[in-house]
């Protein structure tokens, strides 16, 4: 008997101290999840504070030059190009120079590269010769600028042509990247595709881009001319490609 009493005066003293190491568990564990919520409001802060200063350069209004890459249209019959104009308008922004040019390699790289090194211009979008025909140039008379390429907008714009035209959009190549601290988007001639790339990526984000690609870079010496432009984001001038 007195065996017997022994043990089940040990089994409710192991239960007292178990209950009580239990509760003392809890109440640990309690602290924990304060410390956790704790922690994820200074997680909260930080997010927010780099947020808020990852912004900071945003550009409200972008003034944009528009370059029709086509053979066979005309300023006067480009559909494409009109829609640029009026979107950018329409959307506070500004349209201060607008050309054509034929499809060919040289003439895309130059123009390209001129409208990016003027100091009146902030961005650059060009409109054809981005498919896979013969005289389809844009994208490799453009990368030889680029001293940044932005995968993301081709990735993204033929994600939501597939949408539209699906898997035909293999046959797009609209590229973009920073020439001369400039951003530089390569559209389709379509308007279809000009109106996706539009309003879908290039104007939802081209102020955050403008002020990132030319945070830290000087308007350029004094008594250039507006065609000399702005000095390369790291400094250097772009080479004119070959």
């Amino acid at each position: 008997m007195s065996d017997a009493r022994d043990h089940d005066e040990e089994s409710d003293h192991h239960g007292e101290d178990h209950h009580g190491e239990d509760h003392h568990d809890e109440d640990h564990h309690g602290e924990d999840h304060h410390d956790e919520d704790h922690h994820g409001e200074d997680h909260h802060d930080e997010d927010h504070h780099h947020s808020h200063d990852h912004h900071g350069h945003d550009v409200d209004s972008v003034a944009f030059g528009v370059v029709t890459v086509s053979s066979s249209r005309s300023l006067d019959d480009d559909p494409s190009g009109e829609y640029l104009v009026s979107a950018f308008e329409e959307a506070g922004h500004e349209v201060v120079v607008r050309e054509l040019v034929p499809d060919e390699y040289d003439s895309v790289q130059g123009t390209v590269d001129r409208l990016a090194r003027r100091k009146d211009t902030d961005a650059v979008v060009t409109t054809g010769g981005t498919g896979v025909t013969p005289d389809d140039a844009t994208p490799e008379a453009v990368k030889g600028l680029f001293a940044k390429t932005l995968p993301g907008f081709g990735e993204l714009f033929r994600r939501l042509s597939y949408e539209e035209v699906g898997t035909r959009t293999i046959g797009s190549r609209a590229v973009a990247g920073i020439v001369s601290a400039t951003p530089v988007f390569c559209l389709p001639g379509s308007e279809n595709a000009v109106r996706l790339g539009v309003d879908e990526v290039i104007l939802p984000e081209v102020g955050h881009l403008v002020g990132l690609a030319g945070r830290g870079v000087d308007d350029g010496e004094e008594g250039e001319s507006e065609d000399d432009g702005k000095a390369d984001a790291d400094g250097a001038e772009s080479d004119d490609g070959e």
